[in-house]
């Protein structure tokens, strides 16, 4: 009894201590069973230099569940948040991963519900989102890239292609490899060679010289060469060559490659600012991102993170507007984290893509004068 006692106790001192060391968010509103919505303006969030608006999502991952969704539910063009939470009748939502504004395809690593539609071949900020039936989700953060090839066997001889890019627009000379998820059809020019692929096993079944668009199998895939004169690797994908993808990644931070392979969903993002309770700072060397332009200067935000208590936070951080707020850099950033008590946290896109969305609305100011800006991918929270 007197150890259960002692027990209580801790537990209940440590709700106390966690409770006083977030009373600068105060109350919270209660969006749904599991969903809290907290604002503040703490100046001290930027050591007083000027106005901040941050917007907080604290998540009971007993009760809800997030997702990766793509705008319009492909690869191709991009669809403000409010949009894609809509559509998918979400409780919240907030932008993503980063992407090419010119026509809305992922940059960097991404997996929507257990398939990959983007590579890449710099590691960058990941988590990686484990959801097993029944079970409660689990975040795995790294930095990661991860990059595709083909297999096929010629004769008793296998042979390993190298893919170029996945979901993405074709270059000449180089293959590229799409999936359902990116569009009813290839979108290519007529100036290419194209492979469609279908069935289990993954089998050519068409080869499609001096044409474009291709229709893009829903139990398949299409390689698109740009050119029509491919390399002779090329050549032995034949009608009725079975073929296999596979997928090689590389890890920095030790993450067992297997989470990657199973994982629901991977979102990117740049900058892992803190993982297992370690506050990393090889953003630079890992990342290539930059001091002058990045990690050192105010920008809006967008954050993800899990405390030690397993709970998850959503954070949007309003920038680039003097009389509202002026964002954030990575000191601050980590600042924010120490105040969640964050263990783990991973920067995601920002600028004039951060967006939160609460039960259908737009809750932060984003800061292109234009609106919300139109994004590749969201984080839903939904339901369990």
């Amino acid at each position: 009894m007197r150890r259960a006692g002692l027990v209580a106790t801790l537990v209940l001192a440590a709700a106390c201590l966690s409770a006083r060391s977030q009373s600068w968010l105060g109350a919270p509103e209660v969006v749904a069973p599991g969903v809290e919505l907290f604002r503040t303006a703490d100046a001290a969030l930027v050591n007083n230099d000027g106005p901040i608006a941050v917007y907080l999502l604290r998540l009971d991952l007993d009760r809800v569940r997030i997702e990766s969704a793509l705008s319009n539910d492909e690869v191709m063009d991009a669809e403000r948040v409010d949009g894609i939470a809509r559509r998918h009748q979400a409780i919240a939502a907030i932008n993503a991963g980063f992407f090419n504004v010119r026509n809305g395809e992922p940059v960097s690593l991404l997996k929507v519900a257990g398939e990959l539609v983007s590579d890449n071949t710099l590691p960058r900020a990941v988590v990686a989102i484990e959801a097993k039936p029944g079970e409660r989700q689990r975040l795995h953060f790294d930095q990661a890239a991860a990059k595709i090839e083909i297999q096929l066997l010629a004769g008793s001889d296998p042979i390993a292609i190298p893919v170029d890019g996945v979901d993405t627009t074709r270059e000449r000379g180089k293959l590229m490899l799409y999936t359902p998820r990116y569009h009813a059809d290839t979108d290519t020019a007529a100036n290419g060679t194209e492979w469609i692929l279908s069935g289990s096993p993954l089998t050519v079944q068409e080869v499609r010289l001096n044409t474009g668009k291709s229709v893009i199998p829903r139990d398949g895939l299409v390689l698109s060469y740009g050119g029509v004169d491919p390399p002779t690797p090329l050549l032995r994908l034949s009608p009725g060559v079975v073929v296999t993808v596979a997928t090689t990644w590389k890890i920095t931070n030790g993450t067992p490659q297997a989470v990657f392979d199973e994982a629901h969903d991977i979102i990117n993002g740049a900058g892992l600012l803190r993982r297992g309770g370690a506050t990393l700072s090889n953003w630079q060397t890992v990342e290539a991102l930059q001091p002058a332009t990045f990690i050192d200067v105010r920008h809006p935000r967008t954050l993800l993170g899990v405390d030690g208590r397993g709970a998850v936070w959503l954070v949007a951080v309003d920038g680039r507007q003097a009389d509202h707020s002026v964002g954030m850099n990575f000191a601050e950033l980590l600042g924010l984290c120490t105040r969640l008590d964050l263990r783990d946290a991973l920067n995601l896109d920002g600028g004039g893509s951060t967006t939160m969305v609460v039960k259908g609305a737009i809750v932060n100011k984003p800061s292109d004068a234009a609106g919300p800006r139109p994004v590749s991918d969201a984080i839903l929270v939904k339901s369990r």
